[in-house]
């Protein structure tokens, strides 16, 4: 990508850039990113968590001066850095306490270590409050005041924007939307150990196992249709298989539909946000998911609330995670 600014001269000091780089447990992401959200590089690889932090870090902090060099910032027009992660983490001392999506990470100071890679500030943010504040600064939501933000993906992360601040909680973990009930006596989630959370109904992760089981039960009795094609199975196939009428399918996918609406609908009557911002892989279904989750919403929340909330799709696709942490950056950056 081209791009025309040096550093030097007087429009430059305005115009500063942030690192931004995205720690997932299967890809890291770097990027440099414009004060106004251009993104000026990027660069991925894969994230080889389970060779150990220090392994993966470099990795990391490589794909970083990649995307610097890409977009030709020099370190002297950099504001600092802005890295987001799966918590649970410390956003304040910027360290990463033991995210379940990477084995072995306990205590890494994140933050510490890219100041000294870089000499740059750094700042630490947990992904989905991150992508709540990239799709409010940069995405779909900008020029809101409240903002609800769910990524429903392998798990289901978000993060809110509320009196427009980045919301972070007491102890910097906040607005977890995946960890709210919506079975009292349902399915043991995985990623919190409770019982009938959002998560394990309407994660990728979950589609696919209660889709196997029910394959399972249907095999037993000579009834599997054309799920049975499909090994091993993700929630794409099960989206596809109810859309061309599969019975199986179109009850895994129904229910997922009903425990998505159910959830946010308290979330809603809970903050009355103007916006909901759906993203994550299983949000690539499009209208087959936000369709009936709108109409869910707006039959089930309270009158206010269902008026105000207008549930969209998240405009930062595969980028999101670097624009998210970008925006924290900017947010939390010291200004020279």
């Amino acid at each position: 990508m081209t791009h025309h600014h040096r550093a030097g001269g007087e429009g430059d000091a305005a115009r500063q850039a942030v690192l931004a780089l995205d720690i997932g447990g299967t890809k890291l992401a770097a990027g440099a990113v414009a004060e106004d959200g251009t993104l000026l590089s990027f660069a991925s690889c894969p994230t080889g968590a389970r060779e150990g932090p220090e392994a993966a870090l470099g990795r990391l902090f490589e794909l970083g001066e990649k995307v610097l060099a890409d977009a030709d910032v020099p370190i002297g027009r950099l504001l600092g850095t802005g890295i987001g992660c799966g918590g649970p983490l410390d956003p304040y001392a910027g360290v990463l306490i033991a995210p379940p999506h990477l084995p072995g990470w306990t205590q890494i100071p994140i933050t510490d270590l890219a100041r000294e890679r870089y000499g740059v500030p750094a700042v630490l943010d947990n992904d989905g409050t991150a992508g709540a504040a990239g799709e409010w600064r940069f995405g779909a939501g900008r020029g809101v005041r409240h903002l609800l933000y769910l990524t429903v993906s392998t798990g289901i992360g978000g993060g809110l924007v509320l009196d427009g601040r980045t919301f972070r909680g007491g102890a910097g973990n906040g607005g977890e939307p995946g960890h709210i009930t919506v079975r009292s006596d349902g399915r043991v989630c995985k990623g919190c150990g409770r019982r009938g959370c959002l998560e394990a109904y309407a994660s990728g992760t979950s589609i696919a196992e209660r889709a196997e089981e029910a394959l399972a039960e249907a095999r037993a009795s000579g009834t599997a249709g054309v799920l049975a094609a499909h090994q091993p199975l993700t929630a794409a196939d099960v989206d596809a298989a109810a859309r061309q009428g599969d019975p199986l399918a179109a009850r895994v996918w129904a229910e997922t539909v009903e425990a998505l609406g159910s959830g946010l609908t308290s979330l809603v009557n809970l903050f009355e946000p103007e916006m909901v911002v759906l993203g994550g892989g299983v949000t690539r279904s499009g209208e087959r998911l936000l369709g009936p989750v709108r109409r869910l919403v707006a039959a089930q929340a309270m009158g206010p609330a269902a008026r105000t909330a207008r549930i969209v799709r998240a405009a930062g696709g595969d980028t999101a995670g670097v624009l998210g942490a970008a925006a924290v950056g900017l947010e939390r950056l010291p200004r020279s």
